[in-house]
């Protein structure tokens, strides 16, 4: 190992991290590492340093733990950047649209609301977008972000400004981005995906944060809409070629790994460097999608309460990343500042206050950080501190993280009690395919609560509100 590898969990989590590190053992070492091993393996890369970073939320993921974060030197030669760092779902993430409804005034049309929105959003495995789209207009979108999605009618002027990047990965090149990639994304565009991806009608439970909360525009009672989605098949093949051509990049640079899964290249290499533009032009393109069904959720709102978005109030809060790689200003132990390649794989940016890349409105408070709960559980927003800044590169959670496999929830669960424990807490539902509807069921996944906790008793992030869900939609 080059750097340490360090946790932020308590009892209850670390307990959980070391019962996957049990149970990899006991199953004769079958599929992904454990995360220990994982984070270990991360922080043995060329060119890492301070720590291989574990979250409260990790688990085993492909190459790096989901729950990761690693930060890569750029001023060394040797320095690498990794595909498995950033994950399949490019720039999966999350987006908080508020509105000026109440808990009372949605009540009443809970149900309809969860059809509408169903009706609107394309979702499940294979689902297709009703955004029109050609090649000619996919690859103005992989190039230009949300600034395409505000040409076409799509956004708001100031959606834009709530997102992280404004967006838009300027180092974008559709170029880079393979045919195969390209004909994935040109009927997804616009579409909500399966597995852990939702659309959400939520109300503000509880504010811990009464500046930062009135800064987001927040207050008890208030109505808001999460969406959770990222760059669908476009993105997964991006990755996909991408892993290939590190492998031929790793003979060359003679880069040897604990793990295949790790494929990597230097940074200023060819090879990594086509990577990182067609990981921008993904990473785009799942702003794009979210923005799209931002749009959509504004249409169905308009629909089934016959009012204007606009009337609605119906602002995006934030859009933040969960997985993604960026290059970012930090400063090391040796006191100077250095341009590092930040690796976020299931974690979330989280700035502090005054740091200029995040929006005016939030200067004062720090940045907007969406943390997603399980199906049927609470989410919450917290902000970014200077604390974490020095000692995660800025990064805290992204949700709950599961705990048990998709494979063990199917077995262990069944789909008629998930459904019924959430008829229980009065939670209207659509899902596209109800058989596999446990496998995103709480048991499935940590206590977010107390990941959530664990970070903000860490000091990494600071709690501001939290939501309940009184509707979901999912694939």
């Amino acid at each position: 190992m080059k750097v340490p590898g360090t946790f932020f969990v308590n009892d209850n989590l670390s307990s959980l991290v070391f019962e996957e590190l049990h149970d990899h053992q006991k199953s004769g070492h079958t599929g992904f590492l454990p995360a220990v091993k994982q984070i270990a393996n991360v922080a043995s890369l060329p060119g890492i340093v301070n720590y291989s970073i574990g979250l409260p939320d990790c688990h085993s993921g492909y190459g790096f733990a989901i729950g990761n974060v690693a930060a890569f030197d750029m001023e060394n030669p040797e320095a690498v950047v990794s595909p498995g760092g950033v994950g399949f779902d490019i720039n999966c993430g999350v987006r908080v649209i508020r509105t000026n409804l109440t808990e009372a005034d949605v009540a009443p049309h809970t149900e309809r609301l969860a059809q509408t929105l169903f009706d609107h959003i394309p979702v499940g495995v294979g689902s297709r977008g009703v955004i029109p789209t050609d090649m000619n207009s996919l690859n103005d979108a992989l190039e230009l972000g949300v600034d395409w999605s505000l040409r076409q009618g799509y956004a708001w002027p100031e959606d834009k400004e709530h997102c992280e990047e404004h967006g838009r990965m300027l180092q974008a090149d559709p170029d880079k981005v393979s045919m195969r990639a390209k004909k994935r994304g040109v009927p997804q565009m616009g579409t909500l995906g399966a597995g852990n991806h939702y659309a959400e009608v939520q109300v503000v439970d509880e504010v811990f944060d009464a500046t930062a909360a009135r800064a987001m525009g927040l207050r008890p009672g208030q109505v808001v809409v999460m969406v959770h989605s990222g760059s669908r098949g476009l993105g997964h093949q991006v990755a996909t070629d991408a892993l290939q051509e590190m492998e031929k990049a790793m003979a060359q640079s003679r880069i040897h790994l604990n793990d295949k899964q790790l494929s990597c290249a230097p940074i200023q290499s060819p090879a990594g460097q086509d990577y990182l533009q067609s990981m921008s032009a993904a990473a785009n393109y799942a702003w794009v999608n979210r923005q799209a069904m931002t749009f959509l959720t504004r249409q169905a709102f308009a629909k089934c309460f016959h009012a204007d978005p606009d009337d609605l109030d119906m602002h995006v809060v934030y859009d933040t990343s969960h997985n993604i790689a960026k290059v970012e200003q930090h400063t090391l132990p040796d006191g100077r500042e250095h341009s590092l390649l930040v690796h976020r794989k299931g974690a979330t940016r989280a700035f502090p206050p005054n740091h200029p890349l995040i929006p005016i409105d939030y200067q004062f408070v720090g940045q907007p950080v969406l943390i997603g709960g399980s199906m049927g559980t609470c989410s919450y927003i917290l902000t970014g501190t200077e604390h974490g800044f020095q000692t995660t590169f800025g990064s805290t959670c992204h949700g709950a993280g599961r705990c048990r496999s998709r494979a063990n929830s199917r077995r262990m669960l069944r789909h008629d009690q998930v459904i019924s424990e959430l008829n229980q807490k009065h939670i209207a539902f659509r899902v596209a395919s109800p058989n596999l509807i446990q496998e995103e069921a709480p048991q499935s996944y940590k206590d977010v609560s107390e990941v959530v906790d664990t970070c903000h008793a860490a000091g990494i992030s600071s709690k501001t509100v939290k939501l309940r869900p009184i509707a979901v939609i999912k694939g």
